[in-house]
């Protein structure tokens, strides 16, 4: 009821992707400076994998309580903790002296992240009607896609190596992205759809008009806490859509830990790292842009398998010593391709979960994030240490070509659409009106002579 009575007005989705816009970007923008002051520290590439790992180490802990708890109550609270969270992390990861404390707060950071992203999906799945849920996961991501359009490239305008000055360049941008967190509090005004409890009915504007208690509002609460995660994770459709969505991210995670480690050996400057950073958040945001023909044209199957399976060799292709324009170029195309499989791996798993456990079912698609956000840059780290920093990004390719064999089992509601040519059926119905004679004829001639 709520997700129609606001589906008219799209003017929250647009106040929702601002917020989320300037939330990505602080951490777009703190996870490379994060990656530069470990090594201002004298940290390796073991180290930067760990670090990179921490970030996801407490989000992981958390994700099924949040998402418990969300799809019991409001989710604006919860974007403002989260964006709080973001940037007390980011500033005091800037004034960390150690590895250890860099770490702490980086992990701090993961936490904040993982707050803001679960309500802001959960508000996206409970206000959109499920025609709309492709394209509003595709433009709620576009914000995504901004912060780290823009992230990047500040901190690689305000990282430098020269002269040993990048420990105190990295801890600058650090404090700068803590300011950007704090921007996104000003956007979260009337994005979420007021609660309209049984006895009231929906005003001007959706606003509720009360005509009696609102203590029947509190009795959904127990429902989502009746569906297990065990349950959840048996429904065809969930596992499939997890899995994808942790192949993608860690595959944007470990690019955006460890290109500054390529940059560094292969003597790319923070300024272009960060460029090049950009032109991959720049064509995730170009496919998002076009999701929804190409889901109409190609199917959410092939898409999503196809983009997988591309993605998997363009990753494999960095680890190749090409010049600065090819890696541009490799990075662009695989920006396209990792753009599809966040939206569609969101609206797989709210299309395949039970109803009333939609914020869980995010929550747990998060915790497999953080899975790979914790594996992955972790194993990367043991990679590179042994085969060097370009390892990893062959080891992102095997991984995107598992993805694109899960694919093909990722979109178990795709058929919905053939239910749609049932729809002319009523034309056989159409015999049962031929009742009605009958009802004029029986006892109607001997009432009309007493009448008469």
């Amino acid at each position: 009821m709520a997700a129609r009575a606001g589906a008219g007005d799209r003017r929250w989705l647009l106040r929702l992707v601002i917020a989320f816009a300037f939330s990505q970007a602080a951490v777009s923008m703190a996870r490379p400076a994060v990656s530069y002051r470990a090594l201002a520290l004298g940290a390796d590439e073991r180290a930067v994998g760990v670090i990179a790992g921490v970030y996801a180490l407490l989000p992981l802990f958390a994700a099924v309580p949040l998402g418990r708890r969300t799809d019991r109550g409001r989710c604006v609270p919860l974007l403002a903790v989260g964006a709080v969270l973001i940037g007390v992390g980011c500033g005091l990861s800037g004034t960390a002296g150690s590895l250890a404390a860099l770490a702490a707060w980086s992990g701090v950071m993961g936490l904040g992240h993982l707050c803001f992203v679960i309500g802001a999906q959960s508000i996206v799945a409970r206000r959109s009607s499920p025609a709309e849920q492709d394209r509003n996961f595709g433009h709620f991501t576009i914000g995504a896609s901004l912060g780290q359009l823009v992230g990047p490239v500040a901190a690689g305008l305000l990282v430098s190596g020269h002269d040993g000055a990048m420990g105190r360049t990295s801890a600058l941008a650090l404090v700068v992205s803590a300011g950007v967190a704090a921007v996104s509090l000003t956007c979260l005004r009337r994005i979420e759809a007021p609660v309209i409890p049984a006895g009231t009915t929906a005003g001007p504007g959706g606003k509720p008009k009360r005509r009696g208690k609102t203590e029947p509002a509190k009795k959904p609460e127990s429902k989502p806490g009746k569906v297990s995660v065990w349950r959840i994770l048996r429904t065809r459709g969930v596992p499939s859509g997890i899995l994808v969505s942790l192949a993608v991210l860690s595959a944007t995670d470990i690019l955006t830990a460890y290109l500054p480690v390529v940059g560094e050996e292969r003597g790319i400057s923070p300024t272009v790292i960060g460029v090049l950073l950009s032109l991959r958040a720049a064509a995730a945001i170009a496919c998002r842009l076009v999701m929804t023909p190409m889901i109409q044209r190609m199917g959410r199957t092939v898409l999503l398998t196809g983009s997988c399976l591309l993605g998997g060799l363009l990753c494999a292709g960095i680890a190749l010593p090409v010049p600065v324009w090819g890696l541009a170029l490799m990075l662009v195309a695989l920006g396209f391709c990792l753009g599809v499989g966040q939206p569609l791996s969101m609206t797989t798993v709210v299309r395949a979960a039970p109803e009333e456990a939609r914020s869980t079912a995010l929550a747990l698609r998060l915790t497999g994030n953080r899975l790979g956000q914790v594996a992955a840059p972790a194993s990367a780290g043991l990679v590179a240490g042994v085969a060097g920093t370009g390892a990893p990004f062959m080891m992102l390719g095997v991984l995107l070509l598992g993805a694109a064999g899960l694919g093909v089992r990722s979109t178990p509601r795709d058929p919905a659409p053939a239910k749609a040519t049932p729809a002319p059926a009523p034309a056989t119905p159409a015999p049962a009106k031929a009742p009605e004679a009958p009802e004029e004829t029986p006892v109607a001639a001997e009432d009309g002579r007493d009448r008469r």
